[in-house]
């Protein structure tokens, strides 16, 4: 099912690729469309669940209003989405600002979210490095072509959402560590190691997160999901899948989450290969 349903008062395009699969939540960067994740995630992960996207207000097919953009509106809006078209929880995936907008709803209603995948995304302004959006760059020019496409506003409208994206990513999010902390899914933190996302407040995010895990995805940019689909998915349904936290041989980090000492028994370790002792 694709087409328009009303979000909030708003006719906001959604696709739903049934299944019958537990149901997931992709949420689009900002300037870009459902369209992006569906094309490049949604094939490896509709064959084991019912993946579900939308074009928020003033992307994609979504027409815009007059209103400025800020996450708490979209994070709003995608709690509605889940209340009226999955009809309750589902794991979010979300990329960029769908990452941040993902992190919120988990803090406003952590009854509508399963598991989530944050990718690039920053839960405080100062985690992105300022990079130039050169209006005559391959990046921009694709951003607007696909915007034309798309967009009831038509393409004239494409400056103004811009003016509004950028104004957005200069002055939010604002969330702290302490905020961060109270989220207890689990949440894969994914980061290209060349990403505008820097890799320390990368990790602060993972480290911040009671039950996170962290992939830092060599030779990708703030494009990962374009640039990487299918590692990107790899590691993507294995961490959906695991049941209860990660089984590892010498835990640290997590032995001192769950005030362990890390020891396992020798019926819990992951098979290795390596000769075990004799009792």
């Amino acid at each position: 099912m694709a087409g328009f349903l009303d979000i909030d008062g708003h006719p906001t395009w959604v696709e739903d690729r049934g299944g019958a699969g537990v149901p997931l939540l992709l949420l689009h960067g900002g300037l870009s469309n459902s369209d992006a994740l569906l094309n490049t995630l949604g094939a490896g992960l509709s064959s084991h669940y019912r993946v579900i996207a939308f074009d928020r207000r003033g992307h994609g097919y979504t027409a815009d209003t007059d209103a400025d953009f800020h996450y708490d509106d979209m994070a709003r809006e995608t709690i509605s989405v889940l209340e009226t078209v999955v009809g309750g929880p589902a794991h979010l995936v979300g990329w960029s600002d769908g990452g941040i907008v993902a992190l919120l709803v988990a803090l406003a209603r952590p009854d509508l979210v399963k598991k989530m995948v944050v990718i690039s995304a920053n839960y405080d302004v100062d985690g992105v490095q300022q990079v130039e959006m050169d209006p005559d760059s391959p990046v921009f020019q694709e951003l607007g072509r696909a915007y034309a496409e798309r967009s009831p506003d038509g393409p004239g409208h494409f400056e103004e959402v811009a003016r509004k994206a950028m104004q957005l990513i200069s002055s939010e999010p604002s969330l702290k560590t302490s905020q961060i902390s109270r989220i207890q899914q689990a949440v894969l933190v994914t980061v290209g190691d060349d990403d505008i996302v820097t890799l320390p407040h990368a990790i602060s995010l993972y480290e911040a997160l009671p039950n996170g895990q962290l992939a830092v995805v060599p030779g990708t940019s703030h494009g990962l999901p374009m640039e990487r689909p299918a590692t990107l998915t790899s590691l993507i349904l294995p961490f959906l899948e695991e049941d209860g936290p990660p089984k590892t041989l010498m835990p640290v980090r997590r032995a001192r989450m769950s005030g362990g000492n890390g020891e396992r028994t020798r019926g819990d370790m992951p098979e290795t290969g390596m000769p075990q002792r004799a009792s």
